[in-house]
Formats: C-alpha cells, sequence, structure tokens
C-alpha cells in the first residue's frame, strides 16, 4: 500500500489527455489524486524510468528477511532463545517501522525497509516454534495451522488500516503499534520453550513451565516424573541422569549439513520453500497485474487463505504431511496454468483473477504446511537453525517475485505454476512426520529414525 502508484488526473485548463501514458505527458500538466502523500512512489517520483526503484525497495525488505530469518534463528537455538528471541524482533520491528515515517528521502526509506525486513524475518519463525514447540504429535498439526489465522487476519485487517490511512507515513505508525501493544501485553504471558531449556541444560525450569501447562489443563504431573533429551530417556539412570541433564547442548545449521539424515532434508525444504514462496508472494503482489481495486483484491486474497487453513488443520493428521504438500502445491500449479493462459479483458479478466485466488487459496494450505513439517524433520538442538535456512530460501523467492510480477501478462501466471509443480514433485522425497516424536538431540534422532 506505502508502495503503490495512485491514480492521477489533468491538472485543470491544461492540454493533458487521462487515456495518455503519464511518462509522456509534460510536467505540471497533471497531479497526484490525492496529493504526494498518498504513497512513497508519488512523494517521490518513482514512475517511469525511476519505477525499478519500487521493486527494489521490496526486494532489499525480503533480503533483510533473510539475513534476519538466519541470524534469528541460530539465535534462538543458542543464546536467547524462542521467547528472547521473539522479544528483540518484536521491539526492532517496532522501531524500525516508526522510523521509516520519518523517511526524509528515498535512500533512508529503502535502508529502513532492509533493517525492517531483518527483524520481521524473524518474528514467525520464532512465533511458530515457541507455540508448537510444546505441543504433542497428535495436536501439533492443528495447533501449528490454527497459528496463520492470525496472519491471514492481520492482511485482512491491514487492508482496512490503509484504507483508514490513507498516506504512507500515517500507515507506517499504524502498522507500528501492534508491535508494541504484543511485546508489553502479550509477551509478559508466554513462557520460554520447556525444549529449549531442556536442551540447554535446565531441567528445572523446563518441568516448572511443563508442571504449569498440566495445572492449565486441569490435570497433575506425579513428583517421581521428570522431563529428559532422547537417549537420556531410553537409558535411564538416576545418577547418571543428574549429571547428563546439566550438560547444554548445542547445535547450528552446520550440524544439520553434516548428517546424512538432515542433510538431504534440509536441501529438499529449502528447494521446496523457495519454489512456495515465489508462487505465494507473486500472486499476492500479482494484483497490481489484474486492474482491479487494491483494497478489495488484498482483502480477497487473505480472506481466500482461511478456508485453506481450516481444510489443512482437518486433513493434516488424517492424511498426513506429505500426501497434502503435495496435493496443495500441484491444485495450486495447476490454477496458475490455467491463468496462463487467460486474457486480461472482459469477462476474462474476473476469470484470471478467480485462478489467482484459487492459487494462492492453495499454496497457502502449503506454505504454512512446510513450517509444521519442517519443524518435524529435524530435532530441537537444530530446529530453529534448520527452518532459518528454509525461511531464508522462503525470503529469496519472495526477492525474486516482484521481478516475475513486472514481466506482465500470462508470464506471471505461467512461472508460479512451474513453480508449483516443481514443489510437488520435491516433496515426494520427504519423510512422512505424521504422529512421531519431536526429537531433542542428533544422536537421538539418529536413533528413533533407525529404530522406525
Amino acid at each position: 500500500f506505502a508502495d503503490r502508484e495512485p491514480d492521477w488526473s489533468c491538472e485543470p485548463g491544461s492540454e493533458c489527455v487521462t487515456t495518455a501514458d503519464v511518462c509522456a505527458l509534460q510536467p505540471g500538466t497533471w497531479r497526484w489524486d490525492g496529493g504526494s502523500a498518498v504513497s512513497t512512489v508519488a512523494e517521490w517520483g518513482l514512475v517511469c524510468g525511476e519505477k525499478y526503484k519500487v521493486g527494489l525497495v521490496q526486494a532489499l525488505f525480503f533480503g533483510g528477511c533473510m539475513i534476519g530469518a538466519g541470524i534469528f534463528g541460530h539465535l534462538s537455538d543458542s543464546k536467547l532463545g524462542r521467547k528472547g528471541s521473539l522479544t528483540v524482533v518484536c521491539i526492532l520491528n517496532a522501531v524500525f517501522g516508526l522510523l521509516t515515517s520519518l523517511s526524509p528521502n528515498y535512500l533512508t526509506y529503502v535502508l529502513l525497509r532492509l533493517l525492517t525486513g531483518f527483524s520481521t524475518g524473524g518474528v514467525g519463525l520464532c512465533a511458530f516454534v515457541l507455540a508448537t514447540e510444546p505441543v504433542g504429535p497428535s495436536k501439533r498439526g492443528i495447533a501449528g495451522m490454527s497459528t496463520f489465522y492470525f496472519f491471514s487476519s492481520g492482511i485482512a485487517l491491514l487492508s482496512g488500516i490503509a484504507y483508514l490511512f490513507q498516506t504512507w507515513r500515517s500507515l507506517y505508525i499504524a502498522s507500528s503499534v501492534p508491535s508494541i501493544l504484543f511485546v508489553f501485553l502479550i509477551l509478559p504471558l508466554i513462557s520460554e520453550s520447556p525444549r529449549w531449556y531442556l536442551i540447554r541444560g535446565q531441567t528445572d525450569k523446563a518441568m516448572s513451565i511443563m508442571r504449569a501447562i498440566a495445572a492449565t489443563n486441569g490435570k497433575c504431573i506425579p513428583e517421581n516424573v521428570y522431563v529428559a533429551r532422547d537417549e537420556e530417556a531410553k537409558d535411564y539412570d538416576q545418577e547418571s541422569f543428574e549429571a547428563r541433564s546439566k550438560e547444554v547442548v548445542t547445535g547450528s545449521v552446520v550440524d544439520a549439513i553434516k548428517s546424512s539424515l538432515t542433510r538431504i532434508r534440509l536441501i529438499l525444504v529449502v528447494g521446496i520453500n523457495f519454489t512456495c514462496s515465489v508462487v505465494y508472494y507473486g500472486l499476492s503482489l500479482n494484483v497490481v497485474n489484474l486492474e482491479t481495486n487494491l483494497y478489495v483484491s488484498v482483502l480477497v486474497n487473505a480472506v481466500a487463505e482461511m478456508p485453506a487453513f481450516f481444510l489443512t488443520a482437518v486433513l493434516i493428521d488424517r492424511f498426513g504431511r506429505k500426501p497434502l504438500g503435495v496435493g496443495t502445491q500441484w491444485f495450486s500449479g495447476i490454477f496458475c496454468l490455467a491463468g496462463s493462459l487467460m486474457g486480461n479483458e472482459g469477462a476474462w479478466k474476473v476469470v484470471r483473477m478467480l485462478c489467482g485466488v484459487l492459487g494462492i487459496f492453495g499454496m497457502a494450505g502449503t506454505y504454512n504446511l512446510l513450517f509444521i513439517y519442517a519443524m518435524e524433520l529435524f530435532p530441537t538442538v537444530v530446529r530453529n537453525a534448520a527452518l532459518g535456512c528454509a525461511t531464508q530460501a522462503a525470503q529469496l523467492g519472495a526477492i525474486l517475485a516482484p521481478f516475475v510480477v513486472v514481466m506482465g501478462g500470462g508470464i506471471p501466471f505461467l512461472v508460479f505454476g512451474v513453480c508449483g509443480i516443481v514443489g510437488g514433485l520435491l516433496t515426494f522425497y520427504l519423510p512422512e512426520t505424521l504422529n512421531k516424536p519431536l526429537y531433542d538431540t542428533m544422536d537421538g534422532m539418529a536413533v528413533g529414525e533407525n529404530e522406525a
């Protein structure tokens, strides 16, 4: 919304023609509807030869997301933890968002969007793992999918906020407020992941949180029950357990690459996230090529995702992660390929928009399913680092998506369709994780997978 190209009209008494290309008009013969403050494009003249700067802003934002996902993915596995990392990125998000509203020029704006992307890259990653890691296998799928309703609701709400706050500076201020409220009102009520405490050797804190969760659910954990890492639980001895439970187990993406078990998984997850992201963000950005009302298009796309979340949540624990991942990507890919064959005039414009909505419907289910799937494919000690790599691949896809969109015509739909089909093929090579436990360490995962 902030970087949109607003409508324009001719100045009274000028020889300007509204059907002409704005780049061919003489300066002073036309004006932006609503004034120059409605968007960055209007304020800094990012049209004609400067139009590439709009795509550059979007690309650098996603580039910042890619960097932030890698850094905060590692920090949330190591020093800061899930909650600590989430606190940091939310504070940074609010600060950078507010500073963006004060940007005096384009270069400052670009820098602040890059920094905002850096903090944004860690938000979804840390929040999702923190919300789903304590949940058992039987409820993890539906619990994970339910978190994404908030994401789509936020996008739908943003279209309304953007409609109310018509200037880009006021929009950045308004959209920064939720991060501030979350830090002060919600985060104090959230506990750190007990699994993170467990691999950091802080078993007392892990057990305390587990007892609090049980009490909230009206249950009671017996005093003689303890939490233990995978390999400790299989070979229990009181004395050795007390000594080993205090040990800090660390890991990084390097460990995931070294292990043959997780290396192939990581490569496949990275590839699938890349293709999925090109489609998901590309279809979201492609609304500018549909020549429909921007606010309505964004709202429709956001609402179209919600039924996908519901269906995925219902089916994920019945059919498994793998079949659902293949099916949703191919569903999206087929409709995108169909959209590439449609014209952009008359009734065909509506049909193409419908193909785009159905494409987002399918890929929204995939995109969010991948978070659950990828989380279950890696042990706690490298989980966020691996998810960080997957998120980085997704952000790389998001960086390239705007450049696909500007090709115009049916080409974007064709590219999105091919990506959807390829992503589905890659998913075939991942193992099923339905009803399997979350492993804590690399050794524990190796033993557990071998036994399975």
